[in-house]
This record gives structure tokens, C-alpha cells and sequence, in this order.
């Protein structure tokens, strides 16, 4: 008979809109130990939703100590995690400087609509909100990063100086943790194809969308599949351990409803309700 010593585990960082959980899962998929820690986003105007992205580090800290905690109280130790996974909430924006690793502002929430008056202005540019819909496979609205991406770069100074030093980094809320985790600057082919700047034929970043959005190439990310190694954590209670799987949050409830077959679908309800559907494409 095995011992406990003996089992492994999976990781799953979930951060959300309005909360973090860090769950470790067996090798059967069964809960084992979690934690979730609940915060508040910020109001600053009508319209505007924002969120500390450093907050949002600790939350995950939070909820990693919480967890551990409660496996350890079962006999086992967090060296029996072997991978971690990350599941986040998309669109949502943040922006920091690549020399010192801090955010240069708060991140822009994915229901944030301080950019509908960008957005006319966009639409009025491109001559219709679905101009670039064959390549991104998106509209132009105040959801998607791209556009807060653009609202940053014209009215937040720090943004606008770090172009100028040419260290700024923008990211989705997975880019911004395993650049803090890991140290490498990547996000995965789900949170891309939210950004209005990923062409879905060819999973790499559009010329075209970037120069109408006024992104540079060199301000994003790598994108990588959803299931590779990032790199490995470099410190805390998981240091070593690689983080392995990413996913939006909509794509990996797609994934943890078994939805693979072209015709399935799902819905969630969490601070939205979001259906996904499988064309089977």
C-alpha cells in the first residue's frame, strides 16, 4: 500500500472578478484542500471599475497560505504539488513597467465602461464596430483589453512614460501572474483572442489591429498554448513548482464541463452569465 507521502497533486489558481481560490486537486480530480479569499473592486467614477493589481497578488497569496494550510493539517506537504494551473478572469488590463515590475496604475476590469466614448470614436475611425471581427474575431466594444489598452496609453501619465522609456508591459490578468510568479512575460491563445489584438487563423499577434489600437508588439505578451510550462514559481509556499495549464475562465469552464463536441455548450453564473459554444471549428 502507498502512503501518503506518496500521492501527488494539482494545483488551480481561480482568480475571479470578485474573489481568489486556490484549490489542489488528486490524481481521481477531487477536491482536497481550498481556500477563497473575497475582495472589493474599486468606483473611483460612474462606470469605472478598477482593481490594485498588487491586491490581486495578495489575494493569491491569500488564498495559496489558506489552502496549504488545510492540506497540511491532512499529512501532506505542498512538495507533493507537481503543477499549477491558472484560470482567470479575462479582457481585464493591466499595465506595468518591465524594469521594475510594478504597475504603473489599477487595472481596468472587464465590465469597466469608462471607454464608451473611445469606443465611438473607434468605430467612427474603422467605419464599423465589426471592421476587424474576420481577424479578431470580435467588435469593437468597451469589453475587450484592447481598448482600455488605448484609454491608458492617453490618460494615465505613467503609461504614457514608460512607452517613452520603452519598459511598458500590458497584460491580461494571467500575464500579469506568471510574470510575477515566474518572471517570464506570456499569456495562452484564450486570453489572447480577448484582446482584439490576436488574429484566431493564425494565434499571433495582428499588425493591422495593433497599429489601429496604437499597440505595440513589443508591449505584449508571447502567446503560448494553454497547456505547456510557463516556468516555475520562484518563491512562497509552491517555490519550484511549475505552473503548467492556463485558461480564461469561460474557456476553462468549457473545459471542466466536458464540452468537446462540436454542438455543446455552457453556461455560468458568476458576476456575469457567460455561454460558450463549441462549433466544433
Amino acid at each position: 500500500m502507498s502512503s501518503k507521502s506518496d500521492e501527488v497533486f494539482i494545483g488551480a489558481i481561480d482568480q475571479g472578478t470578485s474573489s481568489t481560490r486556490f484549490l489542489i486537486f488528486n490524481v481521481k480530480g477531487q477536491i482536497v484542500a481550498s481556500h477563497q479569499c473575497e475582495y472589493e473592486n474599486h468606483y473611483a467614477k460612474a462606470g469605472w471599475v478598477e482593481k490594485s493589481p498588487t491586491e490581486i497578488l495578495e489575494s493569491i497569496d491569500t488564498a495559496i497560505a489558506g489552502t496549504c494550510r488545510r492540506f497540511n493539517s491532512l499529512g501532506y506537504d505542498a512538495s507533493q504539488i507537481k503543477g499549477v494551473g491558472i484560470t482567470n478572469q479575462r479582457e481585464t488590463t493591466v499595465a506595468f513597467d518591465i524594469e521594475t515590475g510594478e504597475a504603473l496604475t489599477n487595472a481596468i476590469i472587464w465590465n469597466d465602461v469608462r471607454t464608451k466614448p473611445l469606443v465611438r470614436q473607434l468605430i467612427d475611425e474603422a467605419g464599423s464596430a465589426t471592421r476587424f471581427a474576420s481577424i479578431n474575431g470580435l467588435p469593437i466594444t468597451t469589453y475587450f483589453s484592447a481598448v482600455k489598452m488605448r484609454w491608458m496609453l492617453e490618460n494615465v501619465p505613467e503609461v504614457q512614460a514608460a512607452r517613452e522609456r520603452g519598459t511598458l508591459r500590458f497584460g491580461t490578468i494571467d500575464t500579469w501572474l506568471i510574470y510575477k510568479m515566474t518572471g517570464n512575460y506570456v499569456t495562452d491563445v484564450t486570453n489572447a483572442s480577448r484582446t482584439m489584438l490576436m488574429d484566431i487563423k493564425t494565434f499571433k499577434w495582428s499588425q493591422e489591429c495593433m497599429e489601429f489600437f496604437g499597440v505595440r508588439e513589443s508591449e505584449l505578451p508571447e502567446i503560448r498554448s494553454s497547456a505547456e510550462v510557463y516556468g516555475k514559481i520562484q518563491d512562497g509556499r509552491l517555490e519550484g513548482i511549475p505552473i503548467g495549464g492556463c485558461l480564461g475562465d469561460q474557456q476553462a469552464a468549457m473545459v471542466g464541463q466536458s464540452c468537446f463536441d462540436a454542438g455543446e455548450a455552457k453556461n455560468t453564473y458568476g458576476t456575469g452569465c457567460f455561454m460558450l459554444f463549441n462549433t466544433g471549428e
